[in-house]
């Protein structure tokens, strides 16, 4: 153990601020109860998640266009996610390791600045080949950001609230999300497809506004960070698989492959199944999918209330049963019956988003302080990675099966959730040390 003197009380007051207000009750008392650095440090991560999403989702949005543009099969579009999340696994893991060793703050700048620009470069690819290289090395930076922002806003927030702060920062992904969809209406509508698909990617720029705030604004939480600088056990690989943390680290990227590959299955492949399964217009797709980035929106906010409520692992376990029935629904409605496609777009995108609510608080109360970063990027990076398969894989049973067939395979992922979290504690109420 460091021989470190802890730092003061009054040095304590003054970095994290005696402004915490004691009042934590109502709508908006998980807010307040950050006190202004830590709803400053919310801000910062919302807009990074944010924007992390929508640098996601101007890749599937696209895929049509690009598939036209370079030639492309199924399998090949496919292969984009993948290539996506697989290195996301690395860059997620590594930030991790970097936020346990140099701050949640610059980890997150770091973050965000590598997704933007290779957001961008993307936009400039001349062939499939260089256009999957720039896809994977935005990876690096979207595998990062969420590990990174979620303990910072976790390490602020009260065990009370953690649960609905955490979950409100989820629902930054439905806003970038909604962001994406609108803007990618407005360019496929004015513009020919074979720029329109440029632009999308050019417009990953926004980003670079967000690390000049967070840059000017925020700080890691003075309580956590003290701690980190007290532990000798610094952020590495080495100290999440040692023997009072290997049981929790394996069934947490289990937990985390069953819940990513069921979602990312629908998040790449719902907008080319309304496309070719359903014949729907630029201007269809974007109204379906309002109700689906709707229902998400509601599902993170009322995910992140539950889980608090539920506790955990409850909450998983709710919303793993229903986003696989919502599955089991949705890719099963008769051709011609569109308007239930449309109703039923809703509580898929809320059942699906909800589940997440919970892991911004679980995974991070499963790991001390030291290895928080290393513990959640690893486990939730990880999982992502492993949970890129399915998307790959629906997207080589779509030759046969039509996409819409396909996508049932989602649901084994939240089966195999359920069945992980039969090795992870219940984790609600613990205080972040």
């Amino acid at each position: 153990m460091s021989t470190t003197p802890p730092p003061s009380a009054v040095d304590l007051d003054d970095k994290a601020g005696t402004d915490r207000p004691p009042d934590d009750d109502g709508a908006f008392g998980w807010l307040r109860a950050l006190g202004p650095r830590g709803r400053r440090a919310f801000a910062g991560a919302f807009g990074g998640y944010a924007l992390d999403s929508y640098d996601y989702f101007t890749l599937p949005l696209s895929m049509v266009a690009l598939s036209a543009y370079f030639g492309l099969n199924s399998g090949q579009t496919g292969l984009f996610t993948t290539v996506t999340l697989v290195v996301s696994a690395v860059g997620g893991a590594v930030a991790g390791v970097v936020a346990d060793r140099i701050g949640r703050v610059k980890a997150l700048m770091i973050t965000v600045i590598t997704y933007a620009v290779f957001t961008v470069a993307c936009g400039f690819a001349p062939n499939y080949e260089t256009l999957l290289v720039f896809r994977a090395l935005q990876g690096l930076g979207f595998g990062g950001e969420w590990a990174v922002g979620a303990i910072l806003v976790a390490e602020y927030a009260t065990a009370k609230n953690r649960g609905r702060t955490l979950g409100a920062i989820q629902s930054s992904w439905a806003v970038g999300w909604g962001l994406a969809v609108i803007v990618y209406t407005l360019v496929f509508q004015f513009m020919d497809d074979d720029i329109a698909w440029r632009v999308m990617f050019f417009t990953g720029a926004l980003p670079a506004l967000l690390v000049v705030y967070v840059r000017r604004n925020v700080h890691d939480a003075p309580e956590a960070a003290a701690e980190r600088e007290r532990s000798t056990e610094k952020g590495s690989f080495t100290a999440i698989f040692k023997p009072d943390l290997l049981r929790t680290t394996l069934f947490a990227v289990l937990l985390s492959t069953g819940v990513q590959g069921g979602y990312y299955t629908l998040a790449t492949w719902v907008p080319t199944y309304l496309k070719e399964d359903r014949g729907l217009t630029v201007v269809g797709t974007g109204g379906y999918l309002t109700l689906l980035i709707s229902g998400a929106f509601l599902g993170y906010l009322t995910g992140g209330y539950l889980t608090d409520k539920l506790g955990r692992k409850r909450n998983i376990t709710l919303f793993a049963f229903l986003s696989g029935a919502c599955i089991a629904a949705y890719t099963n409605i008769p051709d011609g019956a569109n308007g239930l496609l449309l109703v039923l777009g809703f509580p898929l995108g809320f059942c699906m988003s909800a589940i997440f609510s919970g892991f911004g608080s679980f995974l991070s109360e499963l790991y001390p302080a030291a290895v928080r970063g290393t513990g959640q990027g690893f486990t939730y990076n990880t999982g992502r990675a492993v949970g890129a398969v399915f998307p790959t894989t629906v997207g080589f049973l779509a030759d046969s099966w039509g996409v819409g067939g396909a996508l049932i395979f989602g649901a084994f992922g939240y089966a195999l959730a359920v069945v992980a979290l039969l090795g992870l504690p219940e984790t609600r109420g613990r205080e972040l040390l």
